[in-house]
């Protein structure tokens, strides 16, 4: 199968690892707050099982691409499409291979629930530099570092797709290891508080909302197909998800783990983990890490958006200095909604619940047994299942048996969850909060 790329594939690969590492990075922090709410043993067993989810339906995304390219290929219709005169250029995107695959109903579904879950997390992105960058020069407020870092955020325009950020592949690599083995060191070398509890989940409203953060954190594989479009081998992707993933669990357990144990239920009212930890150059380094890191998490949420914008309103083959012009609305609408809301940690519960069940679990489920449903498209199929479970039915049931648990605990009970908890920060803090929990 002959697909068509944009560069170099190591290059892809890497960023494929700093995809995963770019989701996770900003909720490293909040993880420690997350396991007060669900409790130490409830915790990890949710993050193992989300992840597992996670990297299931990576490989049924890449899978779907696959066969979406492959159908198009033996119709010869990728050089047809009407709406793109320059082929070469399109970009293929998550909402137009749903699209392909299922119908036109699809492509709109999907791409309600990808440009909604991707604007959440760019804006999470800025909410993150702002309440990192308060523990590292505390003279300025939280609201006045997000106006900042939303002026800082408008270079992204300036980058044309994924291959310009060639030269960060690995920095979130560095940036999210060093900042968890430093919370777990620190956490682990202070000891536990004086008093310190570990009572959780205290009730459900906080176990759901926690869970859900959790699902929100290994959920951040929509804006995947984008990559899969330029590499050599997009059959790889989701064999380099799966390492990453396993990669990740390294940082999110060790360090959520231990931060816990030494602060308990205290952290229930610090959602940025920073804040419980002593002042010292190594967290200095780790803020500034990760607030680097965070900016060019921003720029890989954010570039899928310019696309289905640039293609909505005209300019994504339009010479590169229109193109920049038209990117600029989507970072202002960006930069609004994080100073509105400023809830760090919360608003990662309400994305999952709303938006990451959807893009990235219940899309792909339904999208690929709609697709696999008959004998001729088994037998026509792109990939085989895997070798370690050789059964369509087997898949077929797997899929079914994550969209059923997702809509219930993610959709259900963690949007109820999420809802309550957002709606009770607004009353405590109130919107354009000039400091939240400073």
């Amino acid at each position: 199968m002959a697909i068509h790329t944009h560069g170099a594939d190591v290059f892809l690969r890497r960023l494929t690892c700093h995809g995963v590492l770019r989701q996770v990075g900003q909720v490293i922090l909040t993880l420690p707050y997350t396991m007060a709410q669900t409790g130490m043993v409830l915790g990890i067993l949710l993050q193992l099982g989300y992840a597992m989810m996670a990297s299931w339906t990576a490989y049924l995304m890449n899978t779907l691409y696959m066969e979406h390219v492959n159908r198009k290929e033996r119709l010869n219709a990728l050089s047809q499409y009407p709406a793109h005169p320059n082929e070469r250029d399109h970009i293929i995107q998550y909402h137009e291979v749903i699209g392909g695959l299922i119908g036109p109903w699809g492509e709109r579904a999907a791409l309600f629930f990808n440009v909604v879950s991707l604007l959440g997390l760019a804006v999470v992105q800025i909410i993150a530099c702002a309440s990192d960058a308060y523990y590292l020069y505390n003279g300025m407020n939280k609201r006045t570092w997000t106006i900042v870092w939303g002026l800082v955020s408008l270079l992204t325009v300036l980058l044309p797709s994924f291959q310009n950020y060639r030269a960060f592949s690995f920095f979130g690599l560095v940036a999210t290891t060093f900042t968890a083995w430093y919370m777990m060191g620190t956490a682990v070398h202070e000891g536990q508080q004086p008093g310190v509890t570990h009572a959780g989940p205290l009730d459900p409203q906080q176990f759901f909302t926690g869970a859900t953060n959790i699902l929100f954190t290994f959920g951040g594989h929509a804006m995947a197909v984008e990559v899969m479009h330029a590499m050599l081998a997009p059959s790889k992707f989701s064999l380099v998800y799966l390492l990453s993933s396993l990669y990740v669990f390294t940082l999110t357990l060790p360090n959520t783990i231990s931060v816990y144990w030494a602060h308990g239920d205290s952290l229930l009212t610090h959602t940025n983990a920073l804040s419980v930890l002593p002042v010292s150059p190594l967290r200095s380094t780790a803020v500034v890490l990760m607030v680097a890191h965070q900016c060019v998490a921003f720029g890989l949420f954010i570039t899928p958006l310019y696309f289905v914008w640039e293609k909505l309103i005209g300019t994504h083959h339009a010479p590169y200095q229109t193109k920049v012009l038209s990117r600029v609305p989507i970072v202002l609408l960006v930069w609004f909604l994080a100073t509105a809301f400023p809830f760090f940690g919360p608003v990662n519960s309400l994305l999952g619940a709303f938006t990451t069940t959807f893009s990235t679990y219940v899309v792909p489920c339904i999208a690929f047994n709609m697709t696999y449903h008959s004998s001729a498209s088994k037998s026509s199929a792109v990939r085989e299942p895997p070798a370690w479970f050789p059964t369509w039915n087997g898949v077929l049931g797997v899929n079914l048996f994550i969209l059923v648990w997702v809509v219930i605990f993610g959709v259900v009970c963690g949007g109820w969850a999420s809802l309550r908890e957002v709606a009770r920060q607004v009353d405590t803090f109130g919107m354009f909060d000039p400091c939240y929990q400073c």
